[in-house]
């Protein structure tokens, strides 16, 4: 009786941790509920582009450090051991020196000062570049986002009409069975219906992609569910071609970076001129000598200024001069190209969108048309004066107005989307 008791106890701890690993594995499968804004602030949070970009911008940092290092001073230690025999002594001589040199450099032709404005603006430039990655993230996090919307509801289209297929399947078979209509109808609806049946799996499956595809995009795990709080929606887009392009040119990090970067192979040219320009060094000199290590009190210092001017190089300093005059001018022909693919960004996709936007209207009509037509076409063919193929054909007419519809709706809201990308609009949409 006591082994029996034993063994229902431990039936039952098996049981209850078997509903308690069920329960959650529920939990743990619960659909994420997201807004637009949430998979953005979630995307901007976990994507890697970002870290990658931040750690370029602490790189322009140091690098300003660096260059500003240059334009201080500098204390330099140096020690020495020397044994020296020669012929003519009989026993070897040892020479100890230390020595401690300030130095500064006073004038460099403005090498230093163009080295340090370059590091600047390279800063300026990489902090855009950290700007550019969050507004590709926010692109791909909106597109993606509207693709699930997208896939979502020609699911749920392809459903209504395989469900209204199936009433109509019913309704043949059932006058078939009274002899009102031909076999050929029950034939040709269980075909369309059929077909209809692989258009829902294929835009099911459509569906899952899309998720996955949002889901790496946001950070999450690629099996996680969703369900999202937002609709494809028209909204109103009221800035015109011009202006859009006007905004492109004065936010567009690209923009901003390809003028900073001109900005930066001018600096490179005084750098490279400075070399025909003479440098001026001061220095404090401290020297510590004696034959032992015991007793280093034999000491010099000395505190001078000493100009330095190379005249002749063999021609190094000014085909260093002739290289960045290249740059500079090579750097001005890209911003030139950059700009002007910025403005072809914009103008295709405001055109796109403005394409979309007149979609929206006509194809809202057609499915209203579409709905009508198919309640016609059924109440006819209930009635012995339409064909099943009329039925059918009004089916298919309305499926495809209003999967035309979903798919306007898209295209205007992505086209929106890549325009506030190509005009360079902030993630925070100031």
């Amino acid at each position: 009786m006591i082994k029996q008791t034993h063994w229902k106890k431990r039936l039952a701890i098996v049981l209850s941790g078997g509903f308690l690993v069920l329960n959650t594995a529920v939990v743990l499968a619960a659909p994420v509920e997201l807004t637009l804004e949430d998979s953005i602030i979630l995307a901007l949070k976990n994507n890697s582009a970002i870290k990658i970009a931040d750690m370029s911008k602490n790189s322009a940092e140091i690098a300003i450090d660096v260059a500003k290092g240059a334009n201080g001073p500098s204390l330099t230690y140096t020690h020495s051991d020397a044994r020296t025999k020669a012929y003519s002594n009989v026993d070897p001589t040892t020479a100890i020196s230390n020595k401690l040199t300030l130095s500064m450099d006073l004038y460099t032709g403005g090498q230093v000062e163009s080295e340090i404005a370059a590091a600047k603006l390279n800063l300026k430039v990489a902090d855009l570049s950290v700007d550019e990655s969050k507004q590709q993230i926010k692109l791909d996090a909106t597109t993606t986002y509207f693709t699930v919307l997208q896939t979502q509801n020609a699911v749920k289209v392809d459903q209504e009409t395989v469900d209204q297929m199936t009433v109509h399947l019913r309704n043949v078979q059932a006058q078939y069975a009274v002899g009102t209509v031909a076999k050929s109808d029950v034939l040709a609806s269980q075909v369309t219906l059929a077909n209809d049946q692989q258009t829902l799996m294929k835009a099911q499956n459509a569906y899952d992609v899309a998720v996955a595809s949002f889901n790496n995009v946001v950070g999450l795990p690629l099996s996680t569910d969703l369900i999202l709080k937002d609709n494809l929606k028209h909204e109103k887009y009221t800035m015109s071609l011009a202006d859009s392009i006007k905004y492109a040119m004065q936010h567009r990090p690209a923009a901003i970076q390809a003028d900073y970067n001109i900005d930066i192979a001018k600096e490179t040219v005084k750098t490279a001129k400075a070399g025909l320009l003479p440098t001026v060094t001061a220095t404090a000199i401290e020297s510590l000598s004696d034959d032992k290590l015991p007793g280093l009190d034999k000491n010099t210092w000395s505190i001078g200024l000493a100009a330095t001017w190379t005249p002749f190089d063999s021609g190094v300093t000014n085909a260093k001069i002739k290289k960045a005059d290249s740059v500079l001018l090579t750097t001005i022909e890209q911003a030139k190209q950059t700009k002007d693919s910025i403005e072809l960004a914009v103008r295709k996709a405001y055109l796109t969108m403005i394409e979309a936007e007149k979609r929206i209207d006509t194809s809202q009509v057609t499915v209203e048309q579409g709905e009508e037509n198919l309640k016609i076409a059924q109440v006819r063919y209930s009635a012995g004066v339409g064909t099943n193929t009329d039925v059918i054909d009004a089916q298919v007419a309305l499926t495809t107005a209003k999967m035309n519809y979903i798919q306007a709706l898209y295209d205007y809201n992505t086209g929106k989307a890549n325009l506030e990308k190509a005009m360079g609009i902030s993630v925070s949409g100031k």
